[in-house]
């Protein structure tokens, strides 16, 4: 089980100065630390703030909060810059990694009064894990069952008045009983060009790259709208900028990286065109079942379903309907233009 604690805060100074670092650090670097930095999701934003800002006037914790959409989108950048607006501390772990009651008991006795339990993936949890968590989040207690047997007995512990965010990327699949528990409920949407092309600047200040504002451009229209994806994509070039010694990234150099990676100017990688391309190829373009799609594509349902779908429904290259999925015109065309 992976637990983190952070309690720091960064200037704004010590933010955006380039930094000599690893991988890991240079990505904990490139997340916002506070909402002036954060880019994008304007309307989740000012709904927390009002949010964080009735809290600390009434001195409470804030109400729990479930944030979904697509993955790297920014839920967890969220959860860290509010536990920051709060002044408090936040916990970090995921559905998956929490597996049994006493373990979800001790991370829930170790939090303070105001502190944040973040939760990725909370629509993995297990059945076990949500009923104590039930009475944890409405009434601050904690549920446990002491021996076996007939001497079998209930033992109820009196927790912090915590805050719970739960991530998810599948909110269809949470119980309505959990769902409907959480105070602040809010969907982070895929990003803007502009957003996007704003990010990667200030990533690449971060980085101590200078960029040319074509080549931001460039790298945002491959980025699929998504941050996480960005922020990657400008490390690769990166790279060539720097093998190839130019002083700055140019649209060439964008051009010569995407070509290496794959990657045309929709942001389609190779298992998004394989995808399409067996929608056409092997099923006329569809209908088909999603188990069906994934056994013939060699692909795991999830991953075409939290992975790959997301975007290609929303540059409208793939649709849902009850019968299964369809490739559009516009995903024939552009299959077929890459072809030749």
């Amino acid at each position: 089980m992976i637990i983190t604690n952070n309690n720091e805060e960064k200037s704004q100074t010590q933010q955006e100065k380039p930094v000599e670092q690893n991988e890991h650090n240079i990505d904990l670097t490139l997340r916002p630390q506070q909402f002036a930095d954060y880019i994008g999701q304007e309307t989740v934003k000012k709904n927390v703030s009002i949010a964080i800002q009735a809290a600390k006037k009434r001195s409470e914790a804030i109400e729990h909060i479930l944030l979904y959409g697509p993955a790297g989108l920014g839920k967890t950048t969220l959860a860290n810059i509010i536990a920051r607006e709060m002044g408090v501390g936040i916990k970090t772990t995921s559905g998956p990694a929490i597996e049994r009651v006493g373990d979800f008991g001790a991370i829930l006795t170790n939090l303070q009064d105001g502190d944040i339990l973040f939760i990725d993936e909370i629509h993995r949890l297990n059945k076990s894990i949500e009923e104590v968590l039930y009475p944890a989040m409405e009434d601050h207690k904690l549920d446990i069952i002491v021996g076996k047997g007939p001497s079998a007995h209930a033992l109820q512990i009196d927790l912090p008045k915590f805050t719970l965010i739960g991530a998810t990327t599948r909110y269809g699949n949470l119980t309505a009983p959990l769902r409907n528990r959480f105070g602040i409920i809010h969907r982070l949407d895929f990003y803007s060009q502009e957003n996007i092309t704003d990010i990667i600047k200030r990533a690449s200040t971060i980085l101590g790259i200078t960029i040319e504002t074509k080549a931001a451009e460039k790298i945002a229209q491959c980025a699929r709208q998504t941050p996480r994806i960005a922020n990657r994509l400008l490390k690769r070039v990166r790279d060539i900028a720097e093998i190839r010694e130019h002083a700055q990234i140019t649209p060439e150099t964008v051009a010569e990286a995407m070509g290496l990676l794959e990657i045309d100017h929709y942001g389609l990688e190779p298992t998004d065109r394989h995808i399409l391309r067996t929608i056409i190829e092997k099923f006329n373009g569809g209908p088909v079942g999603v188990q069906t799609l994934a056994t013939a594509a060699s692909e795991e349902i999830e991953t075409i379903e939290d992975v790959y779908e997301p975007y290609l429904i929303q540059i409208g290259f793939l649709e849902r309907t009850p019968r299964g999925r369809m490739v559009t015109d516009n995903a024939r065309k552009h299959i077929n233009s890459a072809q030749k």
